[in-house]
């Protein structure tokens, strides 16, 4: 029902991550991508409406949130990049420190709710993402799309809140090894630089893809660019075009993912030789 809505906008959000424009331009495109998406699923859900309450709740928990998360996103970026100080490097830093501490915070406050989520409960969905159920919003918004009784329940956007702050934290670290170099380290554990990937580049994007499309980092909120980030902070290594090598694995004759069905055979051959031991 909502398959090429949001494929769309995974596309679309993905190529404005990956573009070359400031934070601020890419932050003022998203928040038009995402209210335009947003407004799709809106008039989709007035006109369809959903088969049975599971339908509603996976809706409301699963697709709803990813735009939704990327508006909220958005918008802290821009407000982000627009009250940062002009000058003083020192300045800067505080203020992004200062946006840190407001995130943890948040998380505190939260942390019920985070965990329950992280853990993969179900037992409650029926309350967090049904709109029959009692709505009790965790916090104010401001942005008609939260407010509308047909299009929101008690907990979807504060499960959006929580996805975007996971982004928002990538990006605030980001911003700060941009600036003073070193300086987020009270909030990021440096690497050491002993991890050396030591097989074929490609094989490692084959691996990344396939926990990005696997959707279980950050429940699956977090954008390529973050993933080939972080894998290159944890093995000393730098993609060229990670793009442009995803194709040549498309264009591989079967299997495809030759890495994966390679490594997964060697796992379950040790298994196996461990039995007969």
């Amino acid at each position: 029902m909502f398959e090429k809505a949001m494929s769309t906008f995974s596309e679309k959000v993905e190529s404005l991550i990956q573009s070359e424009k400031t934070d601020l331009k890419r932050a003022e495109d998203g928040i038009s991508l995402c209210i335009k998406t947003l407004s799709k699923l809106q008039k989709q859900v007035e006109q369809e409406d959903f088969e049975d309450a599971q339908e509603e709740i996976d809706f409301f928990k699963n697709i709803k949130p990813f735009p939704m998360s990327y508006l909220i996103y958005f918008t802290e970026v821009r407000t982000c990049e627009l009250m940062l100080p002009k000058a003083g490097n020192s300045n800067k830093v505080r203020f992004l420190k200062k946006e840190m501490k407001k995130i943890n915070k948040f998380f505190t406050l939260n942390s019920g709710f985070v965990s329950y989520m992280e853990q993969g409960h179900t037992y409650l969905d029926h309350q967090f993402f049904s709109r029959t159920a009692m709505r009790d919003f965790s916090f104010s918004p401001s942005i008609n799309y939260y407010i509308n009784p047909e299009f929101s329940t008690s907990h979807d956007m504060l499960w959006a809140k929580v996805q975007a702050l996971y982004r928002y934290i990538h990006y605030i670290r980001e911003k700060l090894e941009r600036i003073e170099p070193g300086s987020s380290g009270s909030y990021r554990e440096r690497q050491p630089n002993v991890l050396v990937w030591s097989g074929a580049k490609i094989s490692l994007v084959e691996m990344i893809y396939s926990l990005y499309h696997a959707g279980d980092i950050n429940h699956g909120t977090v954008d390529l660019k973050t993933l080939f980030s972080a894998f290159e902070d944890i093995f000393n290594i730098k993609f060229d075009n990670y793009y442009k090598n995803y194709g040549e694995m498309k264009a591989r004759k079967d299997p495809r993912a030759k890495y994966l069905y390679k490594i997964a055979n060697i796992l379950e051959a040790k298994m196996r030789e461990d039995d007969e031991k």
